[in-house]
């Protein structure tokens, strides 16, 4: 089961500042908690038993909201500041600062209204926003902004950023000691996907290593009439059409995918990436990629090639939007237009993200290892609509980890190749290609169905602390 966060639990700091009108504090309150319900978030905040009408002025009251966020720390995915009124720019920073918390902050302050700008009614939220953001960034303490410098807490435009501020906290907590599982040696015409183990340690990611020698004998052990082959068989059937299949064929992907499933369990796997080829086809007579299109379509991406930074990519995209992430190729022009290009693998995508999946055999690696061999290969187009890619990768001779992110659409123009493809439009690709080679970036890259390239920027370079280039038109 991915453990990518469903619910959030968001800490809501509601700011104040006494000689402004108070009321203002239990009104935004109100309006929080309804708008925190109503989009199903989770929220910790003092009440008014706690402190002044369940604002934050002073320190004392920054000490005690900082205590309530410390008891649940391991619950807290990010942190909310509301100024409904100018707001203590010192009580807010230091609860925050005071709690520990390592999590995205997001900052929204209430709009004036013309008519209401008499001592009893004005907010001055416009002014204090600047003060508050002025002593985070003297604190050390990263923070989000929203759309407008001040918005309405019961508006469309400021539930549309918390939407957008929850995809972040999503992706920076699912990054958080994420362990990739990976199963077989890097294939050794792809030294593209080389990766450095100790930059992803000291990021806090894992990486675990499987032999396929160790996965072949454990297949021996497998009688064709165990359950789990019989489950795992039936959730290959259900994930793409395989009635081309020979059932023998179908019976060792499922045995495959009961050892996969029970190592990843095991050792707590978060993400694969697999040596799909010529292993498995050598010595089982099958394609991995069924199995990794089940995996991925769980929201646990499986990447191709043993590409472990591919599979972290794929993890990040996921968890920003819950949509099953896929990995291909950057893999041929599209005619003439320059704008436009073919990503293709031989058959990995989440069945959810394709039309009408069926299962296969892999053609290109069928020249080398007999078409026979290659059953499990998904074939299907890329549904059409808005697309995201990403990429991470590690950086030996920086000593840095670093990425790149931007937003397209896929397609519907007319392309005849089997496997999974799919025909993507990217603003000014030529310009994202060149820098792509300039900085020694892989072939491959994740791609999803969401518009989320602004929320994986954000995510990465503000709170993760890697650089991360954003390509816009």
């Amino acid at each position: 089961m991915s453990k990518i966060p469903r619910q959030l639990t968001l800490a809501v700091i509601i700011g104040n500042r006494g000689f402004f009108p108070s009321y203002l504090v239990g009104e935004a309150r109100e309006q929080a908690v309804a708008l925190f319900d109503n989009m199903n978030i989770r929220t910790i905040m003092v009440d008014e038993t706690q402190t002044n009408l369940g604002g934050v002025e002073t320190r004392e009251e920054a000490k005690v909201c900082a205590e309530l966020f410390r008891k649940h720390r391991d619950e807290i995915h990010g942190i909310v500041v509301l100024l409904p009124n100018f707001g203590d720019e010192k009580a807010a920073a230091e609860a925050i600062r005071l709690s520990g918390l390592k999590v995205p902050v997001l900052i929204q302050a209430e709009e004036d209204a013309l008519d209401k700008m008499g001592l009893a009614t004005r907010r001055d939220s416009f002014c204090g926003k600047i003060s508050l953001c002025n002593n985070l960034r003297q604190y050390g303490i990263p923070f989000t902004l929203t759309t407008q410098h001040v918005c309405a807490l019961s508006g469309e435009i400021f539930q549309q950023d918390l939407q957008r501020f929850t995809q972040i906290c999503r992706v920076v907590k699912a990054m958080q000691g994420v362990r990739v599982g990976a199963i077989g040696a890097r294939p050794a015409g792809f030294n593209t996907v080389r990766y450095s183990e100790k930059l992803l340690e000291q990021w806090g990611v894992a990486v675990e290593t499987l032999d396929l020698s160790e996965i072949f004998t454990r297949i021996k052990h497998i009688r064709d009439d165990d359950l789990r082959v019989h489950e795992k068989r039936r959730i290959l059937e259900d994930n793409a059409d395989a009635s081309g299949i020979p059932a023998d064929k179908l019976q060792t992907m499922a045995k495959l995918f009961v050892v996969i499933s029970e190592w990843v369990i095991a050792n707590d796997i978060d993400t694969t990436a697999i040596q799909c080829w010529t292993s498995l086809q050598e010595n089982l007579g099958i394609n991995v990629c069924s199995i990794m299109s089940v995996m991925s379509g769980n929201l646990m991406p499986s990447a191709c090639e043993v590409d472990v930074m591919g599979a972290l990519s794929m993890y990040a995209l996921a968890s920003s939007n819950l949509s099953p992430a896929s990995i291909a190729d950057w893999n041929n022009n599209f005619g003439d237009d320059r704008d436009k290009c073919v990503l293709f693998h031989c058959g990995n995508f989440a069945s959810e993200s394709l039309e009408s999946p069926t299962m296969g055999t892999a053609d290109i690696i069928g020249t080398t290892v007999g078409k026979e061999n290659t059953c499990g290969a998904v074939h299907g187009r890329l549904k059409g609509g808005p697309l995201t890619y990403f990429r991470l990768s590690t950086d030996d001779f920086s000593g840095k980890i670093k990425a790149y992110v931007g937003e397209g659409q896929s397609i519907n123009d007319p392309l005849d190749t089997p496997g999974c493809r799919a025909v993507i439009q990217v603003p000014q690709l030529e310009k994202l290609l060149a820098w792509i080679c300039n900085n020694g970036f892989e072939h491959h890259v994740a791609m999803n169905h969401a518009s989320s390239g602004a929320v994986l920027h954000e995510a990465f370079t503000k709170y993760m602390g890697i650089d991360c280039y954003h390509h816009q038109p």
